[in-house]
């Protein structure tokens, strides 16, 4: 340390700075408190404090005054050459280096130097006063820790005791904080911590454990209910607990990843729950509740949500809840399907299966039950009642009988259960076979025949309805649906339905009623198919009064009926029967409605192609052709002012377009026969080189009729106009015989008894037959209906002769099968002619693949024409089997 004159160096002094602190007086310290977070107490009383301050004043006097002689004796050694001793170390010299004293409090004078100039005092920052404070030492601190840590758990274990025992407190919580805090922050919390463990593991190892132990032998509900009991009373002494511990819970318990709370619910858990005679008892009261709601009885839901959230708050749920309830729920739900199985119906199992289900997946929702728990009970479910039980879910049987009664919501339930595992395309095999059976008992049904189309229609609609609702529109059971009516639409049989032939029924029948549609329009339509087409609008336009106009319904009906025509495979039957219907529509005149004629035509091009309807647009143009060649025709006698005895209309056909009409010879009146002449000669002027036959079978006309009763117009056909001709001048009761109209009218015997018999034995009766009868014989006599009458003026008369006859049936199959048989043989030769050589089976499913459209024939029908083509030389058997080209 440096010094204020030079390089000398000061000598230390004989007095030292021990000397100084037992010269001072040490005041006395007042015992304090033994807690170290105690405030030191003040010294001594009031009056001890004023003694106190006087003292040190006394103090401070003698301080200054020892101060001054210190500081004479530093000048005098100074001036003497010693050494300044230690003390000069608190202390600032007060005189400079020639004996004078510096103010440092006041500014520098501005004093001259010995030059002239003004002499700056000098600043050395060692220098100056300087003072030695010495303070009192504390008193040796007589606090005992361990003495204090047994003063503190004597309070706390009599305050755990009287929580134990659910008396009145009597004790401070704060106090009681207080003292865990101390203990604590003496790091006295470990010694602590292990106290309360072993003081709340004595109480629930002796006073809780044992009190449940004595009602072991009761029922597992009041076990259960007892240790519920005794949990509630421990939580609630647990929050005390956590009052009162808190900071050792945060301070020591914290920091190593535990918490007061899972400590003592831990030691419940370990010292009663756990319990080799308690842990069953209890576990089983809580199953035993279930298997009571099950059962129907009363069920406890406060005791059971109570059960639970005890079991995830001591964390057993996972390890001894959960999989006891899930063993006894597969013993009970096995036991309960094998039950329901045998005892109920299908639709009753399958509604009894979907409310258990629901049932249990409930009982989770509403009591918080695990994830885990209801994926398990889930699967448990589905395993036992769907999976275990797909046999019975899916038999053929049952199932048909629920398709049989149209049983939409039980399919529907059925459905959704098997769609549980995804098994829902498990139902197509039964639901195939049932359809195939249904459908083929309908085509083959020879006395509902005229029937066919109205139930199948019924068929597809309930079938689409249970594939949209029942089965929601699964894509598999759809292919299952359309390949099996696929399947018995185009079963053939060799039946008098078909005069034995292969040919395709329903073909016939989906034509026929076409035909129906179109000369009836929405009349036509059988009321229970009108009642599901109006139903399916009204859904579709969630409507129930929604109105459909007859032209819809009609396009409807086409539609449908055309849903049908695409699963036949045979079409050449369709085709030969709607060409034969549609001729007579157009001749006859007996369309309901042409655009509905044009519409199902554009159905049909887009269905099968402008190949097959070529001929039909052909019937088409020939009658708006005929139409424009009678509109010339009339012009041109109007020209010539030639009056007209009849009002004759022909239709020219083209022979190539149109069906094959036989001739039926027949001898015309005068006046037809002379109109008919000069409308060929005219018709021949204008195309020469073309011939005419005429199709009188086909014709009808009105004729004027003079009744006893009045004046009418009847609409008959050409045969049935020739016949009434037979009458004209003739008296009321004059008859004619059988053998003078089959020779006045040239028509054979089988069209004259049906022309006969629409006149006389129908319901019209502009004939009276003698004697009366419904068949018509050679011996029968006919008059003039004397009491014939109507309402109206215009009476159309039922023509037996505008439907089909059973020849013309028999003779439509016969055309239909021979050109199959060429249309066969020309598949072989064009297989033949692009393969060269072919084995037999090859060209069997060859023959049957490129002739489906038009109707194939059976196995034997092919093999006969492989036969006639070899005697026809256009193909040969080699020696290996083969067959080979002819060129």
């Amino acid at each position: 340390m440096s010094t204020s004159s030079g390089d000398r160096k000061r000598k230390h002094p004989t007095q030292t700075i021990s000397d100084l602190f037992t010269a001072q007086q040490k005041p006395k310290i007042a015992t304090g408190p033994t807690s170290p977070t105690t405030k030191r107490s003040k010294l001594g009383t009031d009056k001890g404090e004023k003694d106190s301050k006087e003292k040190a004043s006394e103090e401070k006097a003698s301080e200054d005054k020892a101060s001054e002689e210190k500081a004479s004796e530093d000048k005098g050694s100074e001036e003497k050459g010693t050494p300044v001793g230690v003390e000069n170390m608190y202390d600032f010299p007060r005189h400079n280096r020639k004996g004078e004293v510096v103010d440092l409090t006041k500014s520098p004078d501005k004093t001259a130097n010995n030059n002239g100039g003004i002499r700056r005092p000098t600043f050395n920052p060692h220098s100056g006063a300087k003072r030695l404070v010495v303070k009192n030492l504390r008193a040796r601190n007589t606090f005992d820790p361990q003495k204090y840590l047994e003063q503190e758990w004597a309070k706390l274990d009599k305050a755990l005791d009287q929580i134990f025992k659910r008396e009145d407190y009597t004790f401070s919580l704060e106090e009681l904080y207080r003292g865990v805090e101390n203990l604590c922050r003496q790091k006295h919390a470990k010694e602590v911590c292990e106290k309360l463990r072993k003081k709340c593991g004595g109480f629930l190892g002796g006073v809780v454990k044992v009190g449940l132990k004595e009602r072991v032998g009761k029922k597992n509900v009041d076990v259960l209910s007892d240790a519920l009991r005794q949990w509630a009373i421990w939580n609630d002494q647990l929050k005390v607990l956590h009052w009162i511990f808190c900071y050792m819970d945060r301070a020591y318990l914290l920091p190593r990843q535990e918490s007061l709370h899972e400590m003592v619910t831990g030691l419940f858990r370990s010292m009663v729950f756990e319990d080799t005679q308690l842990n069953p008892k209890i576990v089983d009261g809580a199953c035993d509740l279930i298997a009571a709601d099950r059962l129907g009885e009363q069920f406890d839901r406060d005791m059971f949500s109570k059960a639970i959230k005890m079991f995830h708050e001591m964390q057993t749920y996972t390890m001894y809840f959960e999989p006891r309830m899930l063993g006894i729920s597969q013993e009970y739900i096995m036991h309960w399907a094998e039950k329901a199985c045998a005892e109920k119906s299908l639709a009753d199992y399958v509604m009894s299966s979907s409310t258990l289900m629901r049932k249990e997946l409930s009982r989770v929702e509403m009591f918080g039950l695990d994830n885990t728990t209801k994926r398990e009970l889930l699967a448990q479910l589905e395993d036992h009642l769907i999976k275990r039980k797909q046999e019975r879910l899916v038999n053929p049987d049952d199932i048909a009988d629920l398709l049989e009664d149209n049983a939409v919501q039980d399919l529907d339930n059925l459905y959704k259960l098997l769609e549980r595992r995804r098994l829902g395309n498990k139902l197509r095999p039964a639901f195939e076979k049932w359809i195939e059976e249904t459908g083929t008992a309908i085509v083959f049904d020879e006395k509902e025949q005229e029937n066919m189309v109205i139930k199948l229609l019924v068929l597809k609609k309930q079938l689409d309805a249970i594939w949209k609702v029942s089965f929601h529109r699964n894509d598999d059971l759809g292919h299952g649906l359309r390949e099996a009516f696929e399947k018995f639409m185009n079963k053939t049989k060799k039946s008098s339905g078909t005069w034995n032939t292969d040919n395709n029924k329903p073909g016939e029948m989906i034509a026929k009623y076409v035909d129906m549609l179109l000369r009836g329009g929405a009349k036509a339509i059988p009321a229970q198919l009108s009642a599901i087409s109006k139903q399916s609008a009204a859904d579709e336009d969630d409507n129930e009064d929604a109105m459909v106009d007859e032209d819809s319904e009609v396009n409807n009906q086409l539609d449908q009926v055309l849903d049908l025509f695409r699963f036949v495979h045979g079409k050449a039957v369709f085709e030969a029967f709607y060409k034969k219907d549609l001729a007579r529509r157009l001749l006859m005149g007996r369309s309901a409605s042409a655009d509905a004629e044009r519409s199902m035509l554009a159905r049909l091009k887009t269905e099968c192609g402008a190949g097959f309807t070529a001929n039909l647009e052909q019937m088409f143009k020939d009658i708006e052709l005929g139409r424009e060649e009678m509109a010339s025709y009339r012009n041109i006698l109007e020209e010539r002012r030639e009056k007209q005895v009849i009002d004759l209309s022909v239709n020219v056909l083209s022979a190539s377009a149109w069906p094959t009409y036989p001739d039926i010879p027949v001898i015309l009146p005068p006046q037809i026969k002379q109109a008919i002449d000069r409308f060929e000669a005219h018709y021949k002027s204008k195309h020469s080189g073309r011939k005419l036959d005429w199709k009188h079978a086909l014709a009808h006309c009105q004729v004027k009729a003079k009744f006893p009763k009045g004046n009418k117009e009847l609409v008959v056909s050409s045969f049935q106009a020739i016949v009434l001709l037979l009458f004209n001048g003739l008296e009321d009761n004059e008859k004619l015989s059988y053998d003078y109209l089959k020779q006045a009218t040239g028509l054979p015997p089988a069209e004259l008894a049906r022309t006969l018999q629409s006149l006389a034995c129908a319901k019209l009766r502009p004939l009276t037959k003698h004697p009366k009868g419904r068949d018509i014989n050679p011996t029968d006599a006919f008059t003039i209906n004397p009491t014939f009458s109507d309402p109206k003026y215009r009476i159309k008369i039922n023509t037996v002769q505008l439907k089909e006859t059973k020849e013309e049936n028999k003779a439509t199959h016969e055309r239909v099968a021979q050109d199959r048989n060429y249309e066969t043989q020309a598949a072989i030769v064009r297989i033949l002619k692009a393969r060269k050589r072919i084995s037999h089976a090859e060209l069997v499913a060859e023959t049957i693949r490129v002739t489906r459209d038009r109707g194939t024939l059976d196995v034997g029908g092919i093999k006969r024409n492989i036969d006639r083509l070899i005697e026809k030389e256009f193909l040969e058997r080699e020696d290996d089997g083969m067959y080979s080209y002819i060129a």
